[in-house]
């Protein structure tokens, strides 16, 4: 299909008339055939699991606070707040509200959205607050006084920044980097910052100091400051494509070049350079494989003189999923077939003679911490090794078993800080782990979570299968009231494309290998009817964004193994998604559709320019939904091919949520009707005890 011949282009006119006047109709429909009684219940049990005040309250530590953003029935927008590690510790904390976003809201005439707060340390004074309208990824900045619960306002010196896909962060208190939309050329083909600067308060923004500029064709620029008492620098990155970076040390005017792989991962802390290869990486006669996690001196490697240690190396089983810093350790979590395990590296120097000369040389001692569930997923979700030493915060959870926090200190056991309870009836169900053979032979496992003694059954299969993003077990309580506890079967498919057996679980779907992704999710559709779990009938599946992609594919591709399917906030026509909002950023993932060669393998699995008449082939029921304020994928891929498979006589329901962002939500009264409309949509296709 070329674009002067796309009937629905009008559509991707976000705000048009025309687009939202076609958008209300659709909705009305939607909603009209979905609601009633079972819907409402439905509604009404998800939205009481997010409002509850008996979830965890997760917080970041920073030095003696703790601060949370807080949503709930009585806070829509929510509250930023803190406490004191003593008070966190207590069944109910006492929290010190910083910013009602609510009274903000109403205060102002904005449906303001949280996206985040730096506070600045040590004094914990000031912070810089990103908000958005309606959950778009572009946002406004303003600097907030703690003490005086206030924004500062721009004349008085503050910190202040339009709508716009802005990165910030605090040098010092009359200082950040800043890089945002300073006018025309500023921006990146993707929409993100082309140029950071270095921006002092009280001055103009337009006489703020350029430290980088990079080219259009980037992806992104970002520069930050390491604050480390002893080890301050500061860094610049050139972000070249999806997957490949550059990253500098910039000290005043003066730019070095970290000369490690582009495609690798790579962080310093104090004196450490740590190094995650994403393909191998040949360093003088040693090749380190992908997927490894290196370390080094940092000055020595600047210099060209360290040695490289190897900190992790995977195999066929073991990826490395997570890392993170102590005072004094280093923590890793890996997965092992998707399960995790948590250890702790301990550096330490010795000193050797080589070649007659006395040489520093440094080891690593490793120990793995024990008492994890086999079938939960364990998090690291938060250290502060600049004031609080060798502490960690780990979340763990799986299917069936609700999330602990747990509190830890390097040496020392670890202790159950917060417990979340049990949102649905989980007597009797289970967790099992199969694997299924894809087409060329690989082996793709997946979860499946069900009722001991059930047979074949409603069953809902989600899948991901992109940028290296794991899909690891987790808590679901709507997931477990409005599926597991009413008689369905829920199965998570680890596909290629995520980071489940690390990189190269990844790197082999890109581009021309992005059948892969598909053919592996229709062998565990297939193999879950072949186990006689589901019948092809009962069996639906649910993506969002590129799992969206994913269901636009099922559908024109596989529509004979589904019975109904979701498809949420999905990029669906690849003839366009580099034009359209940061889809320029993404053709590391999946080609360039300009480039005939690269169109060649995308037209073969597109799924807008692949709709079929169903007097042709028949397609099962599919239910797309987006955002109108996704300003990540655009809703244009949504509408147009909804408009596309009615015209074509297929059955498609459509629901378009005017607010939200990418997460399609902007609270929790827009996620659980969303959500509710989801189940409604699977019942009604798939039967069972509703």
């Amino acid at each position: 299909m070329a674009i002067s011949d796309d009937p629905y282009l009008w559509l991707e006119d976000v705000t048009g008339d025309a687009a939202l006047a076609w958008v209300r109709e659709k909705n009305e429909v939607t909603v009209e055939a979905l609601s009633g009684p079972a819907f409402e219940a439905t509604e009404a049990s998800i939205r009481e699991i997010l409002d509850t005040d008996a979830r965890i309250p997760y917080a970041r530590r920073r030095g003696q606070f703790l601060y949370n953003f807080w949503r709930d029935g009585e806070h829509i927008r929510g509250l930023w707040r803190r406490t004191t590690m003593d008070e966190y510790r207590t069944e109910n904390p006492v929290w010190d509200v910083l910013l009602d976003l609510d009274a903000l809201a109403e205060g102002e005439g904005e449906n303001w959205v949280w996206g985040g707060a730096q506070v600045l340390r040590p004094d914990q004074r000031l912070a810089l607050i990103t908000l958005s309208r309606g959950g778009a990824d572009a946002t406004v900045v303003r600097e907030f006084d703690i003490d005086s619960r206030a924004f500062r306002a721009p004349d008085d010196g503050g910190f202040a920044l339009p709508e716009a896909k802005t990165d910030i962060g605090w040098i010092d208190a009359d200082t950040v980097f800043v890089g945002t939309d300073f006018g025309d050329g500023s921006l990146t083909e993707s929409g993100y910052p082309r140029i950071t600067k270095r921006w002092r308060r009280g001055t103009p923004l337009v006489e703020a100091e350029t430290v980088f500029e990079g080219k259009a064709q980037d992806i992104s620029i970002s520069a930050w400051h390491d604050r480390t008492p002893g080890f301050e620098r500061d860094f610049v990155q050139r972000a070249t494509d999806f997957y490949n970076s550059e990253t500098y040390v910039l000290d005043g005017s003066t730019l070095t070049r970290i000369p490690t792989p582009t495609d690798a991962s790579t962080s310093v802390h104090e004196r450490w350079l740590l190094v995650r290869t994403m393909t191998p990486w040949t360093v003088g006669d040693t090749t380190y494989p992908a997927g490894a996690l290196l370390a080094a001196d940092f000055d020595e490697f600047i210099s060209g003189t360290a040695s490289l240690t190897v900190l992790f190396a995977p195999d066929e089983h073991t990826s490395l999923h997570q890392y993170a810093w102590t005072e004094n350790y280093l923590l890793l979590v890996t997965l092992q077939d998707v399960r995790t395990q948590l250890h702790v590296l301990t550096p330490r120097a010795r000193f050797a003679y080589l070649e007659g000369r006395k040489t520093r040389t440094r080891e690593w001692d490793a120990t793995t911490i024990d008492g994890l569930s086999d079938l939960t997923s364990t998090e690291i979700v938060g250290t502060d090794a600049e004031e609080n030493g060798d502490e960690f915060f780990l979340s763990s959870s799986g299917y069936l078993t609700p999330a602990t926090l747990l509190l830890g200190t390097v040496g020392a056991e670890l202790e159950i800080l917060k417990q979340a309870p049990a949102f649905f009836d989980a007597d009797g169900m289970t967790v099992e782990q199969f694997f299924a053979r894809s087409d060329d032979g690989t082996q793709i496992p997946y979860f499946v979570v069900r009722r001991a003694d059930s047979g074949p059954g409603p069953t809902l299969l989600y899948g991901y299968g992109g940028f290296e993003i794991s899909m690891t077990p987790g808590y679901s309580g709507a997931t477990g009231r409005a599926w597991l506890e009413r008689g369905g079967t829920y199965v998570v498919a680890n596909i290629r494309g995520g980071g489940e057996y690390g990189p190269s679980w990844h790197t082999q779907v890109l581009r021309a290998g992005r059948h892969l992704v598909h053919e592996d999710f229709a062998a565990v559709a297939r193999d879950l009817v072949t186990r006689g779990i589901t019948t092809t009938d009962r069996l639906a599946a649910q993506g969002g964004s590129n799992g969206g992609l994913l269901m636009g594919i099922m559908v024109t591709k596989y529509p004979e193994l589904f019975g109904a399917l979701v498809c949420q906030v999905p990029l669906l026509d690849m003839k366009r998604y580099h034009l359209l909002l940061a889809g320029a950023s993404w053709v590391a993932e999946y080609g360039d559709p300009d480039d005939p060669d690269e169109w060649e393998f995308i037209s073969q699995y597109s799924p807008y320019q692949n709709v079929v008449p169903a007097s042709e082939r028949r397609y099962p029921p599919i239910l797309i939904a987006t955002s109108t304020r996704d300003d990540r994928v655009h809703p244009g891929h949504a509408r147009k091919m909804a408009a596309s498979l009615a015209e074509l006589g297929h059955d498609v329901s459509y629901y378009e949520n005017i607010e939200g962002g990418h997460g399609g939500a902007s609270d929790n009264a827009q996620l659980a009707f969303k959500t509710a409309l989801t189940y409604e949509f699977l019942w009604r296709h798939l039967g069972g005890d509703r």
